[in-house]
């Protein structure tokens, strides 16, 4: 009988028998190997802390046992004869095989990728990030799909217009979201700002509390939360506080006219002492800046080595404070707004204080004894 042939053809047992065993050796042999590659790059990761040996010994470690049985199997298959259709079929295995097993290498190469950027301690946009994931990643499966189908022959033209029809169309429906999506991905991309950082624009002054994948929520000093779209907030001018290393602070002050000039001279180098004993910040200029209507003004400047917006408040106290203590110790007023009014021609008229008639007054002098009126 035909079956009782084929169980009894000694060719076609030998055949199996070396493609058995062709197939386990070759399966055993490639999983050893890649063991062993990967655990000396785990090991050269921990001496030399490098990221790429940690990535390869990762990537070898994903790999897939099923395919590598099937590369076994392919390999094996080679060692005995075959029809050709089998060969035209195995021609397509190799590549559908390689295909996924790259496809799934790069997959877990995202995967490594996008952990390496929350555990490194620092704040990111996890919204982006996981994003950024996902696109990479479909965008890989896609690739993987298409070129099998292509490699079996399909005729993969119309679908690739399809999917572009259809993503255009998409896209004009869902712009407004679209250009959020992107804005946000810029920001996780760029980092204008991250959590965490205090950002000025407009009239908004806060937080940054979350960037999400449409709009970015601030905690300002009031205590609202304010809620922006990303693309909104890219469009704006913003000041982000947080990465300010320092502070450069002009402030003025004004004494009396009728401080000597001795005096007038000595108060710069009075103020750059102050400055000098006062923690976190230095001196850079102080000169007397201007004749104003009823003071001598002087513009100090200083650079406080800090972005903490409440040390700067306590180091411009402790000179403001300081600076008084010195100017009462030098005799030096500080000026105040004054006004002086004279009456051209006729005389005041009497005047009554508490009752008692007020004579003498001269016309420049004020009703309360001749200290001018100030504003």
């Amino acid at each position: 009988m035909p079956y009782w042939d084929v169980l009894t053809d000694r060719s076609l047992w030998l055949q199996l028998g070396t493609l058995v065993v062709v197939t386990l050796a070759t399966y055993l042999l490639l999983s050893v190997i890649l063991r062993v590659v990967s655990r000396q790059l785990a090991q050269r990761d921990k001496v030399s802390h490098g990221r790429a040996f940690h990535f390869a010994s990762e990537l070898l470690s994903s790999t897939s046992q099923l395919l590598i049985f099937a590369f076994a199997l392919m390999i094996g298959l080679k060692t005995v004869e075959l029809s050709p259709r089998w060969e035209s079929a195995m021609s397509h295995g190799w590549f559908v095989a390689l295909a996924f097993q790259i496809a799934l290498w790069l997959d877990h190469a995202v995967r490594l990728w996008t952990d390496s950027l929350t555990r490194d301690g620092k704040a990111r946009n996890l919204v982006t990030t996981t994003l950024l994931g996902i696109i990479m990643r479909i965008v890989i499966w896609t690739m993987m799909l298409l070129s099998i189908l292509a490699n079996l022959g399909v005729d993969i033209t119309a679908m690739i217009a399809s999917l572009g029809v259809g993503g255009i169309a998409i896209a004009l429906a869902v712009q407004t979201l679209l250009s959020d999506m992107f804005a946000s991905m810029s920001i996780g991309i760029d980092k204008p700002f991250e959590i965490g950082d205090f950002v000025v624009f407009g009239d908004v002054a806060g937080n940054i509390e979350h960037i999400g994948l449409k709009t970015t929520r601030i905690r300002s000093l009031s205590g609202e939360q304010i809620v922006i779209a990303n693309a909104d907030l890219l469009s704006q001018i913003v000041h982000n506080y947080k990465r300010m290393n320092t502070r450069r602070i002009v402030f003025t002050f004004g004494i009396s006219y009728q401080t000597p000039v001795e005096k007038v001279r000595e108060i710069s180098a009075q103020v750059k002492r102050i400055i000098d004993a006062t923690d976190q910040t230095r001196f850079d200029r102080a000169h007397l800046f201007a004749f104003e209507e009823s003071r001598l003004t002087f513009e100090v400047v200083h650079i406080v080595q800090t972005s903490d917006y409440n040390r700067y408040m306590d180091i411009q106290q402790e000179i403001n404070l300081q600076l008084m203590e010195t100017l009462r110790d030098m005799e030096v007023q500080f000026a105040f707004p004054i006004r002086r009014v004279e009456l051209a021609g006729g005389t005041l008229p009497e005047i009554k204080v508490a009752g008692v008639p007020q004579n003498g007054a001269s016309a420049n002098e004020t009703p309360y004894g001749g200290v001018p009126s100030g504003s």
